[in-house]
């Protein structure tokens, strides 16, 4: 007899049939964990908000940042949107709405900024990647890809780890991160159908997308190509400095720990997500078979290619050709929506097919994102940090920004994460004696792999569609992941950057 079980039929005349079949195991009425969480959310919420006043931070030079009702409850729905994205108390996207309903309850901020957010250019350009991302997938480009790269790669699940990681990385050298990930993220589901395992959750597949998203991440540091936050940072160095970096000058700098952090992040993922399977026998010749089956290359997947290729070389063209940097780079990636519909290449039931909770999931970041930036919570924030190591050596300083952006890039965007600590690093570093470069790409490092949480950027949501690991995975893994990502800055301060002829030190004032 099961325990816990109750009959699923019952009644006179019905035939005898097998216990096992006529009994189900009786679900739990409440699940208590996830209303322990939900719980701490709010309760976080209420004793941020409604606790007294807080002291003002004062910079090193005596300026006050007040710490105002409405910031303080910025900091609050931080919280439970932190506390609710982690243990997935409810689907990511309702925790984002959440964030819009808090902050318009609460008067935190007016409605109308609150969910204008929610259509940022920002939350467009996801948008617009992961209907690339699902074109690609439709036309059978995606499987072309991935049996060709399988041949390539060939059967060792480790060398197809590798073959992936190397992909992603070199792609988001040309073209968004987030484009990326959304082009990758079918490939990789073609691969994972060889593996044999159906949707069952492994490792192999814990390990093949969450590496992806961290990958993507990696490799959009490498040139000002593969985010828009490396163009920001610039131009606040430029404004504070007086100095410019040049889109080499960054990439001579940034293409050391891109490519030591892919090749690092292979090992880690060999080591904490070893695949089950040392080898997929037999791959390499299916891969050849199905890549045979396909036949030729389709009109649609030719025309497909081409409007993809033809906005990866106009984003390209935007960092080179002045007249090109006034358009949008989130219009010109809807170009190609507008385009696969008018082609026919996608219908109606593709766009039903979108993963709203996704997108939903972005939009929210960005809600809190700016709520923490209007409100002056972030800034107060971000001097309260950085002064306690006013005093401290160069290089404890240098990795206490480090530091301090990769924990909020991983609650709010990247560009905003650089926004908010940058300027006041760069004010604060000439009286402790370090250079504004050293200050600049340790933060661009950092705030360019998020391996906390699903919502420090887009590939980390777009691989977890993939429905292989959980929002706590994602977490518990990204622990030991940012440690060696800081481990690889300190290594970047101290020794390489140095050696490449980067000046981390200056004459105090």
């Amino acid at each position: 007899m099961v325990e816990n079980s109750k009959p699923i039929v019952s009644g006179e005349g019905l035939p005898e049939m097998p216990e096992e079949i006529i009994l189900a195991p009786e679900k739990p009425i409440l699940d208590w964990k996830r209303l322990l969480f939900m719980a701490t959310g709010i309760i976080l919420f209420i004793a941020v908000y409604y606790a007294p006043p807080w002291p003002d931070a004062v910079d090193p030079m005596g300026k006050h940042f007040p710490l105002s009702t409405q910031a303080k409850g910025a900091l609050a729905v931080f919280l439970l949107a932190g506390t609710w994205w982690v243990f997935e108390v409810v689907p990511i996207g309702v925790t984002s709405i959440t964030i819009g309903v808090m902050q318009a309850l609460f008067l935190i901020r007016p409605a109308k900024a609150a969910f204008k957010d929610f259509m940022d250019p920002s939350v467009m350009f996801i948008f617009g990647s992961i209907v690339i991302g699902m074109v690609f997938t439709k036309t059978g480009l995606t499987r072309r890809l991935a049996y060709k790269m399988l041949v390539i790669v060939g059967e060792k699940t480790s060398m197809i780890y590798l073959g992936v990681f190397v992909v992603t990385a070199a792609l988001t050298h040309v073209m968004a991160h987030t484009a990326v990930a959304a082009t990758i993220y079918p490939l990789l589901l073609a691969i994972y159908a060889l593996y044999g395992e159906g949707d069952k959750q492994t490792k192999f597949g814990k390990g093949l997308f969450i590496g992806m998203a961290y990958v993507a991440g990696a490799g959009s540091i490498v040139t000002l190509l593969g985010a828009a936050r490396g163009a920001v940072a610039i131009g606040f160095f430029n404004d504070i400095m007086g100095k410019d970096i040049s889109f080499f000058q960054l990439t001579y700098y940034m293409f050391l720990p891109g490519w030591l952090m892919t090749f690092v992040l292979w090992g880690f993922f060999m080591v904490f997500l070893k695949p089950e399977k040392k080898t997929i026998p037999g791959l390499r010749e299916k891969a050849r078979e199905l890549n045979a089956a396909l036949g030729k290359i389709t009109g649609k997947e030719i025309l497909a290619a081409s409007i993809v290729v033809g906005v990866i070389i106009i984003m390209a063209l935007r960092s080179f050709v002045p007249d090109l940097k006034a358009i949008d780079k989130t219009a010109i990636v809807l170009i190609t929506t507008i385009l696969f519909f008018l082609t026919k290449i996608l219908d109606i039931k593709d766009l039903e097919e979108i993963p709203w909770n996704i997108i939903l999931l972005f939009a929210g970041a960005m809600s809190i994102g700016f709520c923490l930036w209007e409100t002056g919570a972030a800034k107060w924030l971000a001097v309260n940090w950085l002064v306690m190591f006013k005093e401290a050596n160069w290089f404890v300083f240098v990795l206490s920004i480090a530091f301090f952006v990769m924990i909020m890039t991983n609650f709010i965007m990247n560009v905003a994460a650089i926004a908010i600590s940058l300027p006041v690093a760069l004010v604060i570093a000439p009286y402790l004696g370090v250079s504004g470069e050293v200050i600049l790409f340790a933060s661009l490092v950092t705030a360019g792999m998020p391996f906390l949480l699903l919502v420090g950027a887009a590939p980390n949501a777009i691989a977890y569609d993939s429905k292989q690991f959980t929002t706590g995975e994602f977490f518990l893994y990204g622990i030991p992941a940012s440690v060696i990502l800081m481990a690889v800055v300190a290594l970047c301060a101290a020794v390489i950057w140095p050696m490449l002829g980067m000046p981390v030190t200056v004459a105090m004032p």
